[in-house]
């Protein structure tokens, strides 16, 4: 097993994600942060044997973040010219391979539609900037992640919903995560994982209850504390990575005493 695959108890994520991307249709990764959504495209990525390009969505996101900007270049004879540098999606298109749009529903609504033809049957675009237009080649797949209902993301455009089809990924527990865990940090002290995965049960529990927010239970979070877990006691590594994070009074303290019982 190559390492930092994607695990997960629900085999049929990966499987059907594999299958979708072998008829080139667009995938939407939803689930909360931390749950491993950029891990499974890494992993497809792999597993394909397809390069991945990647787009970090934000507010300020832009044509010339996701196409490319113009830019002047000087060559050695000192002449100056006006080049064009490709961004993520040209390339990917260009090159046949993917491109994996993370937090899709962070950028604003105004920005995506530049990419309805590269997402339908067209696989096509015109590049604003130059005027070219753009046929992507074979083996081009487009993956796209989705946190709903966290600060600063926004509903996503039904017309653009409409181009994907959904997978969903949550949060893994039980002997999938203790193999994780294994995995993917540098613990290997099997009592102390067994018990950091019913401390991660407990966490999952509060946020299902609406004591903690979802950071809290990430998979991130605890391959984190896992790690630090090897130079530093429990709790002082619960703190740094999980604790700390959190501003609300309330949610520290439910987590303190949820250390308390595991530990």
């Amino acid at each position: 097993m190559i390492q930092g695959k994607y695990i997960n108890q629900d085999k049929s994520i990966f499987e059907d994600a594999v299958s979708l991307m072998q008829l080139n249709k667009n995938i939407l990764l939803k689930g909360p942060t931390g749950s491993g959504k950029t891990r499974l495209a890494e992993s497809l990525s792999q597993h394909m044997n397809i390069p991945m390009h990647q787009v970090n969505c934000s507010v300020d996101l832009d044509a010339e973040s996701l196409l490319g900007y113009k830019t002047v270049y000087t060559n050695d004879s000192g002449h100056q010219e006006i080049i064009f540098i490709e961004g993520p999606v040209i390339k990917a298109m260009k090159e046949g391979q993917i491109l994996y749009i993370d937090e899709i529903n962070m950028a604003k609504p105004e920005t995506l539609p530049i990419l309805n033809g590269v997402l339908d049957y067209r696989r096509q675009l015109t590049n604003p900037f130059t005027g070219e237009v753009i046929k992507a080649e074979k083996g081009f797949n487009v993956i796209a992640a989705i946190n709903e209902g966290y600060i600063g993301t926004l509903p996503m455009n039904e017309a653009l919903k409409n181009r994907f089809v959904v997978i969903e990924v949550d949060y893994i527990s039980g002997t999938v995560l203790e193999e994780v865990i294994q995995q993917q940090s540098q613990l290997n002290d099997l009592t102390l994982i067994q018990k950091i995965v019913k401390f991660n049960e407990d966490l999952r529990t509060m946020t299902r209850q609406g004591q903690i927010s979802e950071e809290a239970a990430s998979i991130r979070a605890l391959i984190d504390l896992s790690d630090l877990a090897t130079v530093m006691p429990i709790d002082r590594a619960i703190k740094r990575t999980i604790i700390d994070k959190l501003e609300d009074d309330r949610e520290q303290q439910a987590i303190l005493n949820a250390v308390e019982l595991n530990f």
